[in-house]
């Protein structure tokens, strides 16, 4: 019944979109690459977004988020203590010590795949590293605990507790969700709750898992003069890292990281 439930929904994907979407993952993939290969200090947000569009477009695909509801640029830079959808900036300039997220989002042949990624710039402090590096793991658990029919809040759960076991908080306003025919479908996907609770996810399904995790506290704020830029409530750091996932009758396949 939970089966046919979901499948009514049309949020399971046949093999044809899952092929679809894994071939969109993989540009995806070659995407962050690139940037890691280049991103340094001195270099701009705004260079940042120039390999990633150029990338994109040269090895046939389309950056998902320029002109997406208005957002003006290919990727997404947040960099310090901004959350997520920060928007790259000539006048932004990397330098030694930041840390940063660059969120990519591919299409391929109308199939989507979302990915992102944490860069520490040189060397930086103890408390960033420590920032970055409880993020990913949050990220990590939030996966091991993903099995045909479980409950969202199970990924919630292990986010929950690791992040606060390190003193640190999930931001709750912003969600993981379904992907790969549109840049955002359902389910939403949160990382701040109890196991057991919330919709049950089934094999065939997309979705990213992507929590945001924050220095000080779990609440932001949007920044008026973008309308798009998500900021630590505390203006202290924030770090999230991003996967897009298939869940399968075997456990979890990841299709873009």
């Amino acid at each position: 019944m939970v089966f046919n439930k979901f499948k009514n929904k049309k949020l399971i994907k046949s093999p044809e979109q899952i092929e679809g979407i894994r071939k969109a993952g993989l540009l995806n993939n070659a995407v962050l690459d690139e940037v890691a290969k280049h991103i340094c200090a001195g270099m701009s947000t705004e260079d940042i977004n120039t390999i990633v569009h150029e990338y994109t477009i040269a090895h046939g695909g389309i950056p998902a988020p320029l002109n997406y509801e208005g957002f003006p640029k290919s990727v997404c830079t947040s960099l310090n203590e901004v959350v997520c959808h920060g928007i790259p900036n000539e006048d932004e300039i990397l330098i030694e010590g930041d840390i940063i997220n660059v969120d990519s989002t591919t299409i391929v042949d109308g199939y989507y795949a979302d990915a992102s990624r944490m860069f520490i710039i040189g060397r930086t402090t103890p408390e960033r590293e420590h920032l970055v590096k409880v993020a990913k793991e949050c990220l990590e658990l939030g996966i091991k605990a993903i099995h045909p029919y479980c409950h969202v809040g199970d990924i919630a759960a292990a986010i929950t507790k690791h992040a606060h076991d390190n003193g640190l908080y999930v931001v709750r306003d912003y969600t993981g969700h379904g992907v790969g025919i549109k840049f955002h479908e359902d389910p939403d996907i949160v990382h701040y709750g109890k196991a057991g609770k919330g919709p049950v996810l089934v094999p065939g399904m997309v979705f990213t898992v992507e929590p945001m995790i924050n220095i000080g506290t779990w609440k932001v704020f949007v920044d008026e003069d973008d309308d798009w830029t998500v900021v630590n409530d505390l203006e202290l750091d924030s770090a999230q890292w991003e996967k897009t996932l298939l869940l399968t009758e075997d456990g979890v396949e990841i299709l873009s990281e």
